[in-house]
């Protein structure tokens, strides 16, 4: 994946209009939590090998394990074909931050770095930008 020029707000007006206004509102939100801190649209392959189109907050730098260099997000926001997804590249102890927490958020399918859900009505809010604010923390050098 690649950071891009392109504009967030229209990449946002381009988004299906069922989901436009949770990612709107979810963008607002995570925005304000990571203010200060850069926001970026990456595109390309992402893991796994499917085209994604990532809001990017905040910035942090890690080695691979084949000892390349990369700059990445602390939060990121997409919109899949049916659900939501907040990935946190963060780590509290030798826990990832989204496995630890994901599940106090609400109905939501979370892995070693995200947490997803099919709309705003299934999650609380607030509990999703603790976790963001959590994360934004732990990696404060970024």
């Amino acid at each position: 994946m690649e950071r891009t020029n392109r504009d967030i707000g229209r990449f946002l007006e381009s988004l299906p209009e069922d989901a436009r206004q949770d990612m709107e509102t979810l963008d607002a939100a995570i925005s304000e939590t990571m203010a200060g801190l850069p926001k970026t649209l990456f595109e390309g392959k992402f893991w796994g090998g499917s085209d994604q189109e990532i809001i990017g907050y905040g910035t942090y730098s890690y080695r691979r394990s084949d000892k390349r260099q990369v700059e990445w997000f602390v939060i990121g926001l997409a919109l899949q074909k049916s659900y939501i997804s907040v990935y946190i590249s963060a780590v509290e102890g030798r826990e990832y931050v989204a496995e630890k927490y994901g599940r106090e958020v609400g109905k939501v399918k979370v892995g070693k770095s995200s947490i997803s859900f099919s709309s705003l009505d299934h999650i609380d809010l607030d509990k999703l930008l603790a976790i963001v604010a959590k994360a934004r923390a732990l990696t404060s050098g970024s």
